[in-house]
């Protein structure tokens, strides 16, 4: 069964939506224009707001309305350091650990030639640039542990060889309080080859 092409439309439209599929797309749709039209106006405004205002900042290339966005602006920040990251939610992230105060650059994805994702379309040019431009001593890689994620870090290391510039691969192993009878194979793995000594 169908609905009106407009109801199908916005029920198919609802369906890029990450983890959404006809069902879940199917009800949000009709919650929308059953019980909560201004709630559905106000999606609409900021949906069309944000899609004509947002882009990326020029510096570190995370989403932002203005041109340099408030972490690049933000003078207290660390300019020595440099954290890659793959996505806005992994800077958001690690600013929510409140462990780090450098600076960032946003890949906006990971290396996928299969994709047709190469390093121009991830930035790596730009990232190069700042890298040379900046006073950079480290760049910390925190790409996802995927075979991605790493391919993208070696990949970024290998560009990097030639600069005078400290290169780190964040820490991946076993999760705060976690016991090692329910920690799958590939994280212990991970975690025994990055093994370090305990400082005595």
């Amino acid at each position: 069964m169908s609905f009106s092409p407009l109801v199908d439309e916005l029920i198919e439209s609802l369906r890029c939506l990450p983890g959404v599929g006809h069902k879940s797309a199917q009800r949000m749709a009709l919650q929308l224009l059953e019980r909560d039209r201004d709630g559905a106006m106000r999606l609409s405004n900021a949906l069309s707001d944000s899609i004509v205002g947002v882009g990326r900042c020029a510096k570190c290339q995370n989403l932002t309305e203005v041109e340099v966005c408030k972490l690049c602006s933000d003078e207290r920040r660390n300019n020595g350091q440099l954290c890659v990251v793959e996505t806005p939610s992994d800077l958001l992230a690690l600013e929510l650990s409140h462990t780090f105060g450098g600076r960032y650059f946003v890949l906006m994805g990971h290396l996928s030639p299969i994709d047709g994702i190469g390093p121009e379309e991830i930035g790596l040019d730009k990232l190069m640039r700042l890298v040379s431009e900046a006073s950079i001593k480290e760049v910390i890689l925190a790409t996802n542990s995927t075979i991605e994620g790493d391919a993208t870090a070696f990949y970024i290391a290998d560009l990097l060889e030639e600069q005078d510039v400290l290169v780190t691969r964040i820490a991946h192993g076993i999760p705060v309080g976690g016991q090692l009878g329910y920690v799958d194979g590939g994280t212990l793995g991970h975690a025994l080859t990055g093994r370090k000594p305990i400082d005595g």
